[in-house]
């Protein structure tokens, strides 16, 4: 194994954007794709437990740590509309911007590494990954081989795909289907729009939509700022719920009692139902921005209720128990679930 190895017990809060989580019991940097599928490969026929790692932003670690070998995938750079799984998100949006390229600015400030975005199918401001990827290079767990898969195999639906959920396809690069003409994908929410002041469905500039793409989210705490406790987080924590079609009208008169008839509640067209606010939810049902959790270690973001946040000296418990404190509110309230979007690793709700 060609990998570089750390000290026996190597403490994952230090990569998390959380900093939060206890000890690996062996840890390992892949740093060339070939690197990444042979090491896998190596410790899955050890029958070594594995827990890859890009740039930790979608992960909750028990405070136990992970008994197993963490691989962090440490391979980076891109050529273009391709770009290698641990190369840091931001920096390839901005080079593609820079290099006139469209399609990813909507997705700016976003933390984590490139090859996590198929996986969970991010998206932010009215664009997600599944409109603008073209295929992922992956190593097959299960054969051995290194495959291309093009986008529509995917599976993507909100926030997933056949990749979230399991570590049988381990990705290696991605590759975008990108403009070249400079311009932004169309505008697609409300939010930027105003702040671009042009239209829905407009194009601008990609430079200009990146510029107050990360205008919004520096707002919301949602841009890494090691100084600003708001940022240690792993994101908006609840995805947005989606309600079958059968249940919408029930829920919707129970929201209604609870906050009147008259108010509008904020609601999406989704696959087989509708899909709500989280952040909406979780104000009304008594969680405003800043509450806090056990001992004022974890909070809801002082910018964005949908972030739940390291205040400096938690625990991985303490945000599991503010965590499920909001989601028990919601449903206990409104009859709505909420569920996590980042994955739990040796933990749970």
């Amino acid at each position: 194994m060609s990998t570089v190895e750390t000290p026996t017990s190597h403490d994952l809060r230090a990569y998390t954007t959380l900093r939060l989580g206890g000890p690996a019991r062996r840890f390992v940097e892949a740093r060339t794709a070939a690197e990444l599928a042979e090491t896998v490969g190596e410790l899955d026929a050890a029958g070594e437990p594995v827990l890859l790692l890009g740039g930790g932003s979608n992960l909750v670690v028990a405070d136990a740590g992970f008994d197993g070998v963490v691989v962090r995938i440490a391979n980076t750079g891109w050529d273009g509309s391709t770009v290698s799984a641990g190369q840091d998100w931001d920096a390839y949006v901005a080079a593609t911007v820079a290099e006139g390229l469209g399609g990813l600015e909507c997705l700016s400030g976003i933390p984590g590494s490139a090859g996590a975005t198929p996986i969970q199918n991010v998206g932010a401001y009215g664009c997600e990954i599944s409109e603008v990827l073209h295929s992922v290079e992956l190593y097959d767990r299960g054969t051995g081989q290194i495959r291309t898969i093009p986008a529509d195999e995917l599976g993507f639906a909100y926030r997933t795909s056949v990749l979230k959920g399991t570590d049988q396809g381990v990705v290696l690069s991605v590759r975008f289907s990108l403009n070249e003409d400079g311009l932004s994908a169309p505008i697609r929410y409300a939010e930027l729009a105003r702040a671009l002041g042009v239209e829905v469905g407009e194009r601008v500039p990609a430079a200009q939509a990146r510029d107050a793409v990360l205008q919004l989210r520096r707002r919301k705490g949602m841009v890494l700022d090691a100084a600003d406790h708001d940022t240690w987080s792993a994101g908006s924590f609840f995805t947005n719920p989606i309600v079958p079609d059968e249940q919408v009208g029930d829920v919707l008169a129970r929201i209604g009692d609870v906050v009147g008839a008259d108010v509008a509640v904020p609601q999406y067209p989704a696959d087989g139902g509708v899909k709500l606010s989280a952040a909406w939810l979780i104000e009304r049902a008594g969680f405003g921005k800043g509450h806090q959790g056990p001992g004022g270690r974890v909070s809801l973001s002082t910018k964005h209720t949908l972030a739940l946040t390291n205040r400096g000296g938690a625990s991985t418990e303490d945000l599991l128990e503010l965590a499920r404190e909001v989601a028990g509110g919601v449903r206990e309230v409104f009859g709505v679930q909420l569920r996590p979007e980042p994955l739990l690793i040796g933990c749970r709700l």
